[in-house]
């Protein structure tokens, strides 16, 4: 009985813990605070934790992070990556977790109009906030996967670095994308953390979470998250689990 109620508490205080990530105000929520909160996370859970910044993001060719991040100079991007991996866990499937973490999102040069749709941009971070609450869980949940979270964190603003559209970047592994729309940041950072993933760390299932666009709410209302999976097993079981848990999602 001890052991289910811990297992209860770990999940509602994991689900705590990512709204009141979500509901942290702009001014103080910046790519290296979502990063001192995950690293707390990480250190409370006994996961391990590696935090890149903007030095190491160059170095290594996240150039879609990079770009996205640019326009904020004193409040530069962060790229997050928390593992869980017990002892003896090697050979239990790998699960990725890859999350979008636009801390504020103005649209940038592409600025988002009307101004009124901006105030709640403070949650296009909410991909990340979901995945560090399950971080918070394994510790005490103990699933028997191995479990990497991807956290790509921005701040997708107007300045005099802010990216151009037409401006042609490099992600992680070589792909080039020429960018029309400074709005459609959130697919630049996933691109990179989805890259790193699929070429280092070599998982089982890959999973992304993201408030990626706003057309998704024209077709399925607030009431769903759009699903995209080329698994129908795994499809299944997230539109189960969503169902169980209040947050639905329609596979599209």
């Amino acid at each position: 009985k001890w052991s289910k109620l811990a297992h209860t508490q770990a999940i509602i205080d994991g689900i705590f813990l990512a709204r009141d990530l979500v509901h942290t105000p702009a001014n103080i929520k910046s790519p290296a605070w979502m990063a001192a909160q995950s690293v707390l996370v990480a250190t409370a859970n006994g996961l391990k934790s590696r935090v890149r910044e903007e030095r190491e993001l160059e170095k290594e060719g996240f150039g879609g992070i990079l770009a996205v991040g640019q326009s904020s100079r004193d409040r530069g991007p962060r790229f997050i990556e928390l593992s869980y991996a017990p002892r003896g866990s090697a050979k239990w499937p790998h699960v990725v977790l890859i999350g979008k973490g636009i801390v504020f999102d103005t649209g940038g040069i592409s600025l988002k109009r009307p101004y009124d749709i901006m105030i709640a941009m403070k949650s296009d971070m909410a991909g990340v906030a979901g995945i560090i609450g399950t971080m918070s869980t394994l510790g005490v949940t103990k699933p028997r996967v191995r479990v990497t979270a991807l956290l790509a964190c921005a701040e997708n603003t107007i300045s005099g670095t802010a990216q151009r559209p037409s401006a042609v970047i490099t992600h992680f592994g070589g792909t080039t994308v020429e960018v029309k729309d400074t709005d459609a940041e959130g697919r630049l950072v996933l691109a990179d953390a989805l890259a790193y993933a699929a070429a280092v760390l070599k998982p089982d299932v890959i999973i992304d979470t993201a408030t990626l666009t706003g057309a998704a709410t024209l077709v399925l209302g607030r009431q769903y998250a759009a699903l995209y999976s080329n698994d129908d097993e795994l499809a299944l079981e997230l539109e189960t689990a969503g169902l169980a848990s209040g947050d639905r999602a329609w596979r599209m």
